[in-house]
């Protein structure tokens, strides 16, 4: 046993383990104990920070006297600065390092984010949204190119599904935070609640960014609580997942691509749903008649509550039965049932229920997606294609609440932006029995 534990170059430690595989499955334990909590707290204060303008809106229209377009416009903006400057920063990143990098990202987006304070015109209020989207738009590239640094692709799904788990974890946390800001800093010293609403929470960011520069490592050599044996396990495994998955491809082909093209046009149609949700879920709730930011806050916490449940859930049944489009497509078009029945509803119970199937249907999706690329992508440079479908994906982000906001004005009510959110949910439900089942059901 010592021989062959030596020949795999792993030392003493080991060897008093006796057991290879339990070294190893307590190495990445200890791993993901150190990194994902941390990472998926600075995610949760991210998104926060990111959507934290639907619960704003709530007063800042009035105060400002925007129009729902202004809103759907300024919400959305933010997603072309994303876009523009995901790649350029995560090329950074890689050079300069995680830890200073990725705490730059969190010191610049809190400082813009409190910036909104001083909000008093369109032009300002479209100007800062897009900072914010060239802000953060390193940070969630950023973490999945750094967990690439210390897990293989092999564990790395779950390490990711983990991470992500910070996107409902801050409706949660956000709402009630959020609404209890509006509500119980009305006036004080003279600002309205909205304004208290962007410099608190901004204020998270700003710690965590400094936390960063504390706590994170750029990689394995650096980490001075991983003995040499842990070390030398993480950057071998490391080492050969990169030889073993290292292939080139010409830009052409890699565009002309027509599976890279029907898994963005999928997860255009999801993103638009989430996001749809996301910017627009405190005002679905007060149009019911819940008048105080406290409530509506609290109410919010619901829908992302039983989406939290629901995403372990479904993961794991695709995974046991090794299925995936249905799990893929069901999720959708449950969400898609969501967002069409709440126009027709009036009541805070039954408009509760419905956003909470929405919100469920449509954060599954988000996770359940991946197993479609990276399956449908495996022949070609694989973190190429994912990267090249997030980034086209995320535009959906600036159409969705644009789209929503015109169609609120256009027509007077608040209907036509759910019914167009629930028919590209439908379209993309469809999109995925385009998928062969054969190449992506293992």
């Amino acid at each position: 046993m010592k021989s062959k534990l030596a020949a795999s170059g792993i030392g003493a430690e080991v060897s008093a383990a006796g057991d290879v595989s339990s070294f190893e499955a307590r190495t990445y334990a200890k791993v993901a104990r150190r990194l994902i909590p941390f990472l998926m707290l600075c995610y949760l204060g991210a998104y926060l920070d990111r959507v934290n303008v639907g619960f704003a809106k709530l007063q800042m229209l009035n105060d400002l006297r925007f129009s729902e377009t202004i809103y759907g416009i300024g919400a959305g903006i933010f997603f072309i600065g994303y876009f523009l400057f995901e790649v350029p920063s995560n090329v950074i990143l890689h050079k300069v390092g995680a830890r200073n990098w990725l705490a730059r990202i969190m010191l610049t987006w809190a400082l813009i984010s409190a910036s909104f304070v001083f909000v008093k015109s369109p032009t300002m209020f479209y100007v800062l949204r897009f900072l914010l989207g060239v802000a953060e738009a390193g940070f969630a590239p950023g973490v999945i190119l750094y967990l690439t640094y210390w897990f293989p692709s092999a564990r790395r799904a779950k390490a990711l599904s983990m991470f992500f788990m910070a996107i409902p974890l801050a409706g949660i946390v956000g709402g009630p935070l959020s609404g209890w800001i509006m509500h119980a800093f009305q006036g004080v010293h003279g600002l309205a609640g909205w304004k208290w609403l962007f410099m608190l929470e901004a204020l998270p960011s700003l710690v965590l960014g400094f936390a960063i520069i504390l706590y994170l490592d750029n990689g394995i050599a650096s980490a001075k609580w991983l003995s040499d044996d842990e070390k030398a396990l993480l950057k071998r495994n490391v080492d050969n997942d990169r030889t073993q998955t290292t292939e080139h491809v010409s830009i052409r082909s890699f565009i002309g691509d027509r599976r890279l093209w029907l898994m963005a046009a999928i997860y255009f149609c999801v993103v638009l749903g989430q996001y749809g949700l996301t910017f627009w879920l405190p005002t679905i709730i007060r149009r019911t008649g819940v008048s105080d930011p406290l409530w509506v806050g609290i109410l919010t916490a619901i829908p992302y509550l039983c989406a939290i449940i629901a995403l372990p859930i479904l993961g794991s049944s695709a995974d046991k039965r090794r299925e995936r489009r249905l799990h893929l497509a069901i999720p959708m078009l449950v969400a898609a049932a969501g967002f069409a029945t709440l126009p027709m509803l009036g009541s805070v119970g039954a408009s509760i229920v419905c956003v909470s199937i929405a919100a469920a249907g449509i954060l599954a999706s988000s996770s359940l997606f991946w197993a479609l690329p990276t399956a449908v992508l495996g022949g070609m440079s694989a973190a190429a294609g994912i990267a090249a479908v997030n980034c086209f994906a995320n535009l959906a982000g600036f159409f969705s609440p644009a789209i929503v906001g015109w169609l609120n004005d256009l027509t007077g009510k608040p209907t036509a932006g759910l019914i167009f959110i629930s028919t590209a949910v439908l379209l993309g439900a469809v999109l995925v029995f385009f998928v062969p089942a054969k190449t992506v059901n293992r």
